[in-house]
């Protein structure tokens, strides 16, 4: 189990249009130093290499360097995956125990901030960007984007302000529109669905946009600046179109359930983030729970390519069980 993805924090401080974590910020959960330090036993026993420390606001936990420090009593890569408001005043501990930052970018500074409901969170973000530059300009630092309907026409703007603000690189997916992620207590309507999804007709705007990227930006994919092949920047379209039955959904090699696991801020043990629960760290010890019958059951019985939640699945994760990710 070379990767683990842990919750420190249930709430989120911002409100994006594509999410709905922020809107149970009132029932806050969140992993305690003791959470993870009984953690630490299955960890080494599945010989973890690297945390993702994701959210909700990870940040936003009190005790998150404390959590670190745990980790990295055992030489665990830490990976904090941000909104990016808060990272100037927690600079320091920042460069001090989490190895590399991904930071949620989402347009332009306008649209990002719209997109965000949060005035100024563009702001933050570069200037924390820049002031963990300052002490530290090697330090990884990259973006993640979720295109969607409200930003796809941004996005030569969206890689011009990764260039910037000085990103090592930005990576992008489609949004997420028909699971139950994200906190949401049932997926989308169609109402709800549609303020996201692109529509019909601009989906072959979007083919258009794409197709221009992939001429205007060849530096940026041979570079790796752009995450992405053009094959995945194509397979956005084709997430799209596949809603309107304009081809199939793009097949994804996954094998997360097998290399990774999600524990949520309640200590709740997911396969991946769109899957159920297989327990709870506060009832069992990690390893045993994805060691039960059930989780066994599970994995041997999976088909990624022919599962209705991996079909729609937005992301995936394929490693080699010998890859290393430290």
């Amino acid at each position: 189990m070379p990767i683990v993805i842990l919750m420190p924090h249930s709430a989120c401080n911002c409100r994006c249009v594509m999410c709905d974590i922020w809107k149970d910020n009132k029932n806050l959960k969140q992993l305690t130093t003791d959470d993870v330090s009984k953690l630490m036993i299955s960890l080494k026993k599945l010989d973890t290499q690297r945390v993702l420390m994701s959210g909700g606001e990870a940040l936003l936990n009190k005790n998150f360097f404390k959590l670190c420090e745990i980790l990295k009593s055992e030489d665990i890569k830490i990976t904090l995956l941000t909104t990016g408001l808060s990272i100037k005043q927690h600079a320091n501990n920042i460069l001090q125990w989490v190895d590399d930052v991904i930071v949620s970018l989402d347009g332009d500074e306008l649209l990002h901030d719209a997109i965000r409901n949060i005035p100024g969170a563009f702001a933050k973000m570069r200037e924390g960007v820049a002031h963990i530059r300052s002490i530290n300009p090697n330090y990884q630092i990259t973006a993640r984007t979720v295109i969607h309907r409200l930003n796809f026409r941004n996005w030569p703007a969206i890689i011009n302000a990764a260039k910037q603000m000085g990103l090592n690189q930005v990576s992008f997916l489609p949004a997420d529109v028909s699971s139950h992620a994200f906190n949401r207590q049932q997926a989308w309507d169609g109402q709800k669905q549609s303020e996201i999804l692109l529509s019909g007709y601009e989906i072959t705007e979007l083919r258009i946009i794409i197709d221009q990227l992939l001429i205007d930006c060849k530096t940026d994919f041979d570079s790796g600046f752009i995450a992405e092949s053009p094959a995945k920047f194509k397979d956005i379209y084709n997430y799209y179109a596949a809603f309107y039955g304009l081809n199939e959904f793009p097949f994804k090699k996954c094998n997360a359930p097998w290399v990774s696991v999600v524990i949520e801020a309640d200590g709740s043990i997911k396969p991946c983030f769109f899957m159920d629960s297989i327990g709870n760290i506060a009832d069992t010890d990690l390893a045993s729970a994805l060691n039960s019958k059930e989780a066994i059951s599970f994995r041997k019985s999976l088909d990624t390519s022919g599962h209705p939640t991996c079909v729609k699945c937005v992301c995936s994760l394929n490693l080699s069980p010998l890859t290393n990710v430290a």
